[in-house]
């Protein structure tokens, strides 16, 4: 498993881990039952704190990605295809808001940015 951190990122460092198991788990590079490096392991590659990783790893548990045992490690859990399918439905909904937030920032109404839409579904 290969993590890359920006460190001049806005983004905050346990995020950017966060998202990018999130990524392995929905493309299928990272399989159920995997084992993930320790926290103090990956914590030690990243040259970052073990609490970041922590946090990380407490964060992808609570919403279903991995599953730690104490004492054996976290391991990428099982993800049921309609898990799967929601979490991606909530990418493309955030992308979506995101593409109308920049819209209407450059003063584009309702009426065009559902024209738009409706163009770009046609192709």
């Amino acid at each position: 498993m290969k993590i890359i951190i920006n460190n001049s990122s806005m983004q905050p460092l346990y995020d950017q881990i966060t998202e990018q198991i999130k990524f392995g788990v929905m493309q299928g590079t990272l399989k159920e039952g995997e084992n993930l490096p320790s926290v103090r392991t990956l914590a030690k590659e990243l040259r970052i704190s073990a609490l970041t990783v922590k946090k990380s790893y407490d964060i992808l548990e609570q919403e279903g990605f991995i599953v730690t045992v104490h004492g054996k490690g976290s391991f990428i859990a099982y993800a049921s295809q309609e898990f799967m399918l929601e979490e991606k439905k909530k990418e493309v909904e955030a992308e979506l808001e995101s593409a109308i937030r920049k819209g209407r920032s450059c003063g584009m109404k309702d009426e065009e940015l559902t024209d738009l839409f409706y163009l770009i579904l046609e192709d």
